[in-house]
């Protein structure tokens, strides 16, 4: 079978949009600035996954600093495959850009579009290229937990390090992990 066929509708929806370039992306999806208003309005259908007023995918963190499961796991597929040049904490290295500071300007579709496409940045001063993670399952199959995360830190929701408590994971979502990354469940 192909990744294709394997990963959920949405995510191949997604790909495709992204892959038809920024203005297809731009016409088709209304999604606020990731500087907008953060704040979870909802919960899609009680799979533990929160959006803002404009249906964004956002984060929910409780008054004792429990976050939502999607947060937790942002961090962790952060740290996992992102933290290499985007440095611990999205705070930024040599080789990459401060994400926390990135999303405060950068919405959905944007940041999508450069983690499915990749990036060249050359100027005389410098080059900088992200790499295409568009066929990387362990990035594609959490790239809105991912988003997540990276706005919570934007939006000094939570600190620096792991996040200390987290909603507990649902099976669905563990369901639907199995079937992007093609495992039997």
């Amino acid at each position: 079978m192909s990744q294709a066929k394997d990963m959920p509708v949405r995510h191949v929806v997604v790909a495709i949009m992204l892959a038809a370039g920024p203005f297809v992306v731009g016409a088709s999806l209304a999604f606020a600035d990731g500087s907008g208003d953060p704040a979870a309005v909802k919960n899609e259908g009680g799979s533990g996954k929160y959006y803002d007023k404009e249906g964004n995918p956002t984060f929910k963190v409780q008054s004792d600093g429990t976050v939502d499961w999607f947060t937790y796991s942002g961090f962790r597929r952060y740290h996992s495959d992102c933290h290499v040049c985007h440095g611990p904490d999205a705070e930024g290295s040599s080789y990459a850009p401060a994400l926390s500071r990135v999303l405060k300007t950068m919405n959905y579709p944007d940041f999508a579009n450069v983690v499915v496409n990749g990036r060249k940045n050359v100027n005389t001063a410098q080059e900088s290229v992200m790499p295409s993670f568009g066929i990387n399952p362990n990035v594609m199959c959490y790239i809105e937990d991912i988003f997540v995360y990276l706005r919570a830190r934007a939006n000094d929701a939570i600190p620096r390090g792991r996040p200390q408590k987290h909603e507990d994971k649902l099976e669905a979502v563990t369901q639907a992990e199995n079937s992007c990354l093609g495992h039997k469940s």
